[in-house]
């Protein structure tokens, strides 16, 4: 019996290789979105800190330098959040993106080896009867030469 030979198999193998490689640079896109909504979270925690010490100096004396550095940086740190949110929302459509090109490579994928399935499942089924074939004419021819002979 001949051994099941795939003529797609190059195919197949490229195929599952690029999914994985996209799989591989999701993973990174979706570990990059993470990084930055912790930083957005920091930057949001840092700034409802200094906006609630700014709460508490207004409650006293203070120089007025002193309030204007509070707001200047408050004001940078509003900015540097709306900065980070615009990213934010660049990085999610990029790993969008990348799981669309995932799903799009697993049907590819999907559509080969199930093709590949059906062809073996076919070589099997050709095979299994073959085999039965052979038996039956050793069968046959073993019964003829009995009668032959006996």
């Amino acid at each position: 019996m001949k051994k099941f030979s795939f003529s797609l198999e190059r195919v197949l193998s490229y195929k599952e290789q690029t999914e994985q490689n996209l799989r591989n640079e999701h993973g990174q896109a979706v570990r990059r979105v993470l990084k930055k909504e912790e930083e957005i979270n920091a930057l949001e925690h840092t700034f409802a800190e200094y906006k609630n010490g700014r709460e508490d100096l207004l409650k006293t004396l203070i120089p007025i330098d002193r309030m204007k550095n509070y707001e200047a940086y408050l004001s940078f740190l509003s900015e540097k959040i709306a900065l980070e949110k615009r990213t934010l929302r660049q990085l999610k459509k990029e790993e969008e993106e990348k799981r669309e090109a995932v799903i799009e490579a697993k049907k590819e994928t999907s559509s080969i080896q199930m093709l590949k399935d059906k062809k073996k499942q076919e070589y099997t089924a050709l095979m299994r009867k073959q085999e039965e074939q052979a038996v039956e004419e050793f069968v046959s021819n073993r019964s003829f030469a009995v009668q032959r002979n006996g």
